[in-house]
């Protein structure tokens, strides 16, 4: 059996960061995901300030990306009706995810960790420390990092279930060719789907559009992404669309077990509002591997989790924020308003993009737009009555 320092599961923005910075340190690393890359992956693609502020954290680097993948307009809409644009947001990078976590576990495996893509987990053994792979193999871990994904086979394992459906998104999306939209402009239409919206992202040779929201409001969401289409000006069978769940605020408060770690989707790690997560990804990834790194350097494997729930605070604290703010943004008795504040005020919605570009916490968010709603919804906020 081959023993690693750190067995990172999941070779995208999560497990390449926390693979790059554990191999970085002096750690034998093993780089384990069942598929090979490049591969596709259900995304919007759409990296904030705050993602290119973690990967040069981590990476060293400036994260690239060609002059015309940089997006500086941003248009907002409400139920299909304009809600504001800004013509001077902080940059946002439309990318595909197929180039860019290819780049990122290649980085990964440059750094020295070992190449184990292509192949599945078969079992897990936390007692042993050791999991097998599909192909046969076992392998032996210090610390485990379970950055796998929504579907997170390493949740599973550990909780029983890789995520609470109550509380999970749901995510159709399709590339397609929109010439007629802007090409230098974000889009994104707020209630495009119940407790959720939709997105237009202009890339190289294609536009990802989609549509997201809670599961559970949700119960006919093909509905909501063609109806989304028509209003685009775009005819497409359903056929063509493709769906994944989202953490879409299903954060776990306990984000692994002992020596074990979850990072990225797989612990939850989703913007409630944005659905961001890329750059969430980049950042637990790169922490889950400095508490792996410490840990181990103490000779106490099994602390690693304390150390990285340590870390992860200030993170958990301004998603729990997040959600605090969310029903303001979708309650039937609350959205007329926001919809109108939003609309009426460029400061609530450069507030919005500072928080994408990682120069705002939704602490301040939080108080700025409940201050704008009627009474009764600050009081909803103060008393945390929260409704999903």
């Amino acid at each position: 059996m081959a023993r690693f320092d750190v067995i990172v599961v999941g070779a995208g923005p999560a497990g390449a960061a926390a693979a790059f910075r554990a191999a970085r340190a002096g750690l034998s690393v093993a780089l384990v995901d069942r598929k090979t890359f490049p591969r596709d992956k259900l995304c919007g693609g759409l990296v904030t300030g705050r993602a290119r502020a973690h990967y040069a954290d981590i990476f060293g680097h400036p994260m690239p990306f060609a002059p015309d993948e940089r997006k500086t307009v941003v248009a907002f809409h409400h139920r299909g009706r304009p809600a504001g644009v800004i013509a001077d947001a902080p940059p946002l990078c439309a990318t595909m995810r197929r180039e860019m976590d290819a780049a990122l576990c290649a980085q990964a495996l440059g750094a020295g960790a070992q190449d184990f893509t292509g192949q599945g987990v078969a079992a897990l053994d936390t007692g042993a420390r050791n999991l097998t792979l599909a192909s046969g193999p076992v392998l032996g871990y210090g610390v485990l990092i379970g950055a796998d994904g929504v579907n997170s086979q390493i949740a599973r394992a550990l909780f029983g279930q890789s995520f609470d459906r109550a509380r999970i998104g749901f995510g159709l999306e399709i590339e397609a060719e929109a010439p007629h939209l802007p090409h230098d402009t974000v889009r994104i239409d707020l209630a495009a789907a119940r407790w959720g919206y939709g997105w237009a992202f202009p890339k190289r040779h294609s536009t990802t559009i989609g549509v997201g929201g809670i599961l559970g409001k949700n119960p006919d969401l093909k509905r909501a992404m063609a109806a989304y289409c028509d209003l685009l000006g775009l005819k497409v069978p359903e056929a063509r669309f493709k769906g994944q769940f989202l953490p879409f605020g299903d954060v776990r408060a306990r984000p692994g077990r002992g020596a074990v770690l979850l990072a990225g989707d797989a612990a939850g790690l989703v913007d409630p509002i944005t659905g961001e997560g890329i750059g969430h990804a980049m950042a637990s990834g790169g922490m889950a591997a400095l508490a792996a790194i410490d840990a181990l350097g103490e000779g106490q494997p099994e602390t690693a989790l304390a150390r990285y729930r340590a870390a992860l605070r200030p993170l958990h604290r301004d998603l729990r924020m997040a959600r605090l703010l969310r029903p303001l943004l979708y309650l039937p008795a609350t959205e007329p308003a926001f919809a109108h504040a939003f609309a009426r005020s460029t400061t609530l919605r450069r507030m919005f993009l500072a928080q994408m570009a990682g120069e705002a916490e939704y602490s301040g968010i939080l108080w700025r737009v409940a201050a704008r709603l009627p009474r009764f919804a600050l009081t909803m906020v103060q008393r945390r009555r929260i409704e999903e």
